[in-house]
């Protein structure tokens, strides 16, 4: 997927390889990622400059299902148009079959690989961090689409000028739709095990909600490189999930300590019932920013029965 465009799988390696060709005015220039529907390809373009090129898989060209996703993801892509999402370019046809989706090359990394070397982060750059997710996020709910499959590895991050760019609309679903359309069943889910909402594992209608809690897993992750579940197999990920709260901030590192703010924040984002998050991603966000770059609030001054003896006896007598 487009969130994985700096990897490249060697579990499923494809035969067909177009670096070094020119499809549509784009020169393939490598393979830089692959998934079980598309390749994704770095390319240039005289107009365009550097991009990324994903193409639909060729034993998937024939597949009407698989053809109406790879368009419906690009059409997806266009319609979030933000500046902390990745820019669609382009959607076409190289040759009759042959789909492709063109999109901005984003500086910087996979906010997955930059975590995975530096976490704890600190608190500025976490707030810097899920604000411009949270802003991207909010873009798209506008649009009337919830992403689904928010995570680290969706997220491209640049650490020079803390830009972030939001990837990845492949399993994106509209809101607009009606229940019986969006409604899974339960045991079946779309998204990372590790980032997805309880409701979407149990068949429940999935909202803007879900990708509240993805974020606060996020915000988890980043804040103490570790997950509110630590499930060993995916099967006890699932059971946990369903079952269990997640566990507490304060919970997850012996060495790490939250003020209860920013803990109240982040453990509100991931409760297990969607309407006791926050209204909004951004409202989510914005509280989180507070908790992180405000100083704690002093502990109330006790007064000892030394202090109350004085304030008896200092009193002036007319008092």
């Amino acid at each position: 997927m487009l969130g994985s465009y700096e990897r490249v799988s060697f579990a499923d390696v494809t035969r067909e390889d177009f670096s070094g060709t020119t499809l549509a005015g784009y020169a393939i220039r490598e393979k830089v990622g692959e998934g079980g529907t598309a390749v994704v390809y770095r390319a240039e373009h005289p107009k365009h400059g550097a991009v990324a090129i994903k193409v639909l898989r060729e034993k998937l060209r024939d597949d009407r299902t698989a053809v109406a996703r790879f368009l419906r993801e690009a059409s997806y892509g266009t319609r979030v148009l933000h500046p902390n999402v990745v820019r669609t370019i382009e959607i076409g046809e190289a040759r009759p079959g042959l789909h492709f989706l063109a999109i901005e090359w984003a500086l910087g990394e996979l906010l997955e690989r930059y975590a995975k070397r530096n976490t704890p982060l600190t608190p500025e750059e976490v707030a810097e961090i899920v604000c411009q997710i949270a802003d991207a996020v909010n873009a798209a709910h506008t649009a009337g689409i919830i992403h689904r499959d928010l995570k680290p590895d969706n997220v491209m991050y640049d650490p020079g000028s803390k830009h972030v760019k939001l990837l990845d609309f492949g399993i994106a679903a509209e809101s607009t739709l009606s229940p019986e359309e969006r409604l899974t069943r339960a045991g079946f889910f779309v998204g990372t095990l590790m980032y997805v909402a309880p409701e979407a594992l149990s068949g429940e209608l999935v909202t803007a909600a879900a990708d509240q809690y993805s974020l606060g897993t996020i915000a988890y992750y980043l804040l103490t490189g570790a997950h509110p579940y630590l499930g060993r197999t995916q099967r006890e990920l699932f059971t946990q999930l369903l079952s269990q709260p997640p566990i507490p901030l304060n919970s997850a590192r012996g060495n790490l300590s939250f003020d209860s703010r920013i803990e109240g924040v982040i453990m509100r984002a991931l409760s297990r019932d969607p309407t006791r998050r926050y209204s909004d991603v951004l409202t989510m966000a914005q509280e989180l920013r507070a908790a992180l770059l405000e100083p704690p609030a002093p502990a109330p001054r006790r007064e000892g029965l030394l202090g109350k003896m004085k304030g008896l006896f200092g009193r002036p007598a007319d008092a």
